[in-house]
């Protein structure tokens, strides 16, 4: 039987862009792989309170700076070992100033069009993910 892991996984909107980030070397899983700002949840940790931690965590923006825009139904992907369940979500900020801790490397900020047309590694299923949350 396939481990579960849940985990939620914000995209970040700004004037029509979209926040990708490159995982860091430090990360447990998909190191060097393009996503969204990404964390796991608790047993009964609520999804939407766990996506604004790790924005806050992982970007530095404050929750005053994001609008939720829309919350999108959960999606599983299985890989290997392992079913991630991943509740996908997409905010509006206020600032394309963010500061990156240690969980990545670089990020860059994409419009929805060239989101469609990624050709570069990124984590399972991400495109789908997205799909659940655009507009």
């Amino acid at each position: 039987m396939l481990n579960k892991r849940y985990v939620v996984t914000s995209f970040l909107q700004y004037h029509g862009m979209i926040l990708l980030l490159q995982r860091s070397s430090k990360v447990g899983s998909y190191k060097g792989r393009w996503a969204g700002c990404s964390g796991y949840m608790e047993k009964d940790e609520d999804p939407d309170k766990r996506a604004i931690i790790e924005i806050q965590e992982e970007l530095k923006i404050p929750s005053d700076q994001i609008t939720l825009i829309k919350k999108g139904d959960p999606l599983e992907i299985k890989d290997k070992k392992i079913t991630w369940v991943v509740h996908p979500y997409l905010f509006e900020t206020e600032t394309d100033q963010i500061q990156l801790d240690w969980e990545h490397n670089k990020y860059m900020w994409l419009s929805p069009e060239e989101m469609e047309l990624i050709n570069f590694e990124t984590v399972p299923k991400l495109k789908e993910t997205y799909d659940r949350v655009k507009v």
